[in-house]
């Protein structure tokens, strides 16, 4: 199974900060709604649950990679930190952190990552995807949005 989760190259970072609605910065709402935009949202259980579990120094690496029932499957990794890679783009919210390679963030712009319980299961899940067509009933995985 290919996976864009990894490169390894100079090291960089490329840090990404959203508010719960909007961007507080000095830059136009427009500006900042385009940037939130453009990137992954991370939603208020998301944001609690990451603080539970990673503290200060870990995050959540979100990757897309080809497989599951409908073509493409999202790929979910707890990491203690270190370095991120040079595609890697880091977004933060409160205190909740979410890497995603640029190749994965190309399947992912607009979606927002959720923490979701249930009875019998508590997992993050990505919910909304601008990109995605379809999925299985399950939600692990799902088919482009192909623009002809």
């Amino acid at each position: 199974m290919l996976s864009f989760s990894r490169v390894l190259a100079c090291r960089q970072v490329a840090r990404v900060a959203t508010g719960v609605r909007g961007v507080a910065s000095t830059n136009t709402q427009a500006n900042s709604q385009s940037m939130v935009q453009d990137k992954v949202v991370i939603s208020d259980s998301a944001v609690a649950r990451l603080k539970e579990i990673t503290g200060e120094k870990g995050w959540l690496r979100l990757a897309v990679e080809g497989g599951g029932c409908s073509g493409f499957q999202y790929n979910f990794d707890l990491e203690d930190g270190g370095e991120l890679g040079e595609d890697d783009v880091l977004v933060e919210r409160d205190g909740g952190r979410v890497v995603v390679d640029q190749t994965s963030l190309e399947y992912l712009q607009g979606a927002t990552v959720d923490y979701h319980k249930e009875l019998i299961r508590a997992a993050f899940r990505i919910v909304g995807n601008p990109q995605a067509e379809g999925g299985c009933s399950c939600g692990a995985s799902f088919n482009i949005k192909l623009e002809l």
